[in-house]
């Protein structure tokens, strides 16, 4: 077991990760609200997923916005309702869908990147690229050290 200090330094880091995690959720969702962009913070993720690689599958799109199959499909149902993104037989494997953006899809890019990119700033404004990399090294340490299965003593 870890010494108490530890432990309580990791709650803490879990704690302070969920808040910062809750506190961009709440600004993105605000600026959609703001902008009068009709998106929920979860399709926002998907939007942003295909804005950096188009022509991925729901599986791809699932492990990079850390969320299931099953929600993965009814976010991109909800955008291809919206006429943002469209699903496309994958030529490798025809059981597989491949998602890309619409015109449509690609244009809410430059309305709704300029306030992520202000929030990117915010959020960094008391911190250097030292500190912010640092502290993404540490997260990802965490995040491995959750992943591996701990052996007992």
């Amino acid at each position: 077991m870890l010494i108490d200090t530890t432990h309580a330094a990791a709650q803490e880091l879990t704690r302070r990760v969920a808040a910062v995690h809750a506190a961009y959720r709440r600004y993105i969702q605000n600026k959609l609200r703001e902008h009068d962009i009709d998106l929920t913070y979860e399709m926002f993720q998907v939007l942003a997923c295909l804005w950096k690689t188009e022509g991925i599958n729901q599986q791809e799109i699932a492990n990079i916005t850390v969320k299931d199959k099953a929600g993965v499909t009814g976010l991109i149902d909800n955008l291809a309702k919206r006429s943002l993104v469209f699903r496309k037989e994958d030529a490798a494997d025809r059981r597989n869908k491949l998602i890309y953006l619409t015109d449509e899809g690609r244009a809410l890019r430059l309305t709704i990147m300029p306030f992520i990119e202000d929030m990117f700033d915010a959020a960094g404004r008391t911190l250097g690229a030292a500190e912010l990399d640092h502290c993404s090294k540490v997260l990802q340490q965490v995040e491995n050290n959750l992943k591996t299965p701990s052996i007992p003593a």
